[in-house]
């Protein structure tokens, strides 16, 4: 951890930076590092997961640095890296809003610059359209600083996001790994389209250009629905936040009853309630009763861990009261939620249809609980890539300054006790988006759901006659 904050102050000094306040006193500062600490000790579900030792000594190194830091982006950023050591992608801390304001991630001046992780890549995907021909869409940031990217992103972006899977923070490192403030500079080595190789250096600065290439015309509804061959349906859900979307869903079923198959997509649904998202579910399976995760909290019983202190693990041998003081003192005493099944009520047609749910690196959270409770229906077929991989019940707080944290305090996996948190939920049917088919306009992910359905269909017809 050391040499993470060191390589921090290394990059901070290369960088130009715009003036930036110091609202917080050494004290606050002091107070709201102790105050995350505290909250992750008390209520961070995975706390069994951290390294203990690693995680307290950092705290001890941090007290003397915070109070060091010479404005408050510079401290709030020594507390996202201390938060990215949790590995939780349900415990985070977001930066106060002054400085979100004043933070920029594609305006470079005369440059707009968008990047995404494809094929494992970091790839320049869109940009202002005065540029296409100097990074055409679809060039590769192979150096940033003199670095080659990858040492790049592990050195000064990865140590910085907060996550439990390798795929997330892949992903948002190479979203983010340019983000910065006014002034700051980077020197880009980029392989443009043709191979050819060519070196920029761009600093933050407000763009006036406000058109972008291509135009990306991004699904921004709550829920849509489109027709796609043989009487396939195509269904959006993009989001579990607004309980509008179970209202929306029934209006859509006289049309959808219509269907021979169906496609639902969720790969751009980051959660919400998982509510509503089994209250569409009912619809789509025949179950009368279905089970959602089995989830648990850390349990807190100060008496407990007093006696704790007291007892070796060898004491907890057929003693379950014993069990418990030394599980509390550990900070490994959980309480369990009651697992019955949910009862799924509806006095409409269910729709049970051969059904492709499309998901992907941005299915989160009650996203992935959708999918737990979808698990294992024989006419479900999960296709594209592993989910998000976090999901729980986050307690938030408000540190110094403005700036909110949240901290993980419930464990979900499936009902059977199979942790999907840290890996993802898999596909059944694994279809990662290539650049060739991005640079076409091409949803590789979909193409495939149609075509799987399509088999289904005259497979079935097949056997029908």
């Amino acid at each position: 951890m050391k040499q993470l904050l060191t390589y921090y102050l290394l990059i901070a000094s290369f960088s130009t930076f715009a003036q930036m306040s110091n609202t917080l006193t050494p004290a606050a500062k002091v107070y709201g590092l102790s105050r995350f600490w505290q909250e992750v000790n008390y209520n961070f579900v995975y706390l069994s997961k951290v390294n203990k030792n690693e995680w307290d000594s950092t705290y001890l190194t941090l007290i003397d640095k915070v109070q060091k830091t010479e404005n408050d982006y510079d401290y709030y950023r020594l507390m996202k890296q201390f938060c990215a050591m949790l590995k939780d992608g349900h415990t985070n801390i977001d930066y106060p809003e002054a400085i979100q304001k004043k933070l920029m991630k594609t305006m470079f001046g005369e440059y707009r610059i968008f990047i995404e992780n494809i094929e494992h890549k970091a790839i320049i995907t869109r940009v202002n359209p005065s540029k296409k021909e100097i990074i055409p869409p679809g060039s590769e940031i192979i150096a940033v600083n003199n670095l080659p990217i990858n040492e790049y992103l592990n050195r000064f972006v990865s140590p910085f996001i907060s996550s439990s899977t390798s795929h997330i923070i892949e992903d948002i490192s190479t979203e983010e790994m340019l983000q910065g403030l006014e002034g700051e500079k980077y020197k880009l080595k980029i392989k443009k389209t043709n191979g050819e190789i060519i070196e920029l250096v761009v600093e933050h600065s407000k763009c006036s250009e406000t058109e972008i290439y291509p135009i990306k015309n991004a699904d921004n509804s709550l829920l849509s629905l489109k027709w796609k061959e043989n009487k396939t349906a195509y269904l959006a859900l993009n989001s579990f936040q607004d309980k509008t979307i179970d209202s929306l869903f029934v209006s859509k079923l006289p049309e959808l009853y219509e269907a021979k198959a169906l496609i639902i997509d969720l790969r751009n649904n980051g959660g919400g309630n998982g509510d509503y998202g089994l209250e569409i579910l009912k619809y789509l399976i025949p179950n009368k009763k279905v089970s959602g995760s089995k989830s648990r909290t850390r349990n807190h019983i100060a008496t407990y861990k007093a006696w704790g202190e007291m007892t070796s693990p060898k004491d907890t041998t057929n003693n379950p009261d014993y069990c418990k003081a030394y599980l509390s003192y550990i900070g490994e005493y959980y309480y369990n939620f009651p697992q019955a099944p949910r009862t799924l009520k509806t006095s409409q047609k269910r729709l049970i249809i051969p059904t492709a749910v499309l998901i992907g690196h941005n299915t989160a959270s009650a996203a992935e609980d959708f999918l737990v409770y979808a698990n294992k229906q024989p006419h479900f077929t999960k296709i594209g890539a592993p989910t998000f991989g976090s999901t729980g019940q986050p307690y938030y707080f408000l540190l110094p300054g403005g700036a909110q944290a949240r901290v993980c305090t419930k464990q979900d996996t499936y009902p059977d006790g199979t942790e999907f948190v840290g890996f993802g939920i898999p596909p059944d049917i694994f279809v990662e988006q290539t650049l060739s088919d991005y640079l076409k306009n091409i949803d590789t992910q979909l193409e495939k759901a149609i075509n799987f359905l399509n088999q289904e269909l005259n497979q079935s017809n097949r056997q029908s006659r």
